[in-house]
């Protein structure tokens, strides 16, 4: 495996950052408006907040310290980090789009 990334590692992780960062912007949008009773969110969501973003931390942690031992590019070290943090993300959007708008 080359030490480099190539423009298309690049432009993959790129493009999976700013997917992740949309979904993130739209977590943060349902819980807020959750927080104002305006869209239907489960009791537990305050303290989901936090305790998700602790175990998406290690688990990507962990998952780019492996990458960088095994010898990967930069960006597929990036990428392998990303991975379980756009996990979350993608898990969140779709719990909380089912859930919808309205009171608990």
């Amino acid at each position: 495996m080359s030490r480099f990334s190539t423009p298309a590692d690049l432009m993959r992780l790129s493009m999976q950052t700013g997917f992740m960062l949309m979904q993130a912007q739209m977590v943060i949008g349902m819980r807020m408006m959750g927080m104002w009773g305006l869209w239907n969110v489960h009791r537990s969501e305050t303290a989901r907040m936090s305790s998700e973003k602790v175990s998406a931390l290690a688990e990507a942690a962990l998952a780019s310290s492996r990458a960088a031992l095994s010898g990967k590019p930069p960006a597929l070290i990036a990428e392998a980090a990303l991975k379980p943090i756009r996990r979350r993300t993608a898990s969140n959007v779709k719990r909380l789009v089912r859930r919808g708008p309205g009171k608990p």
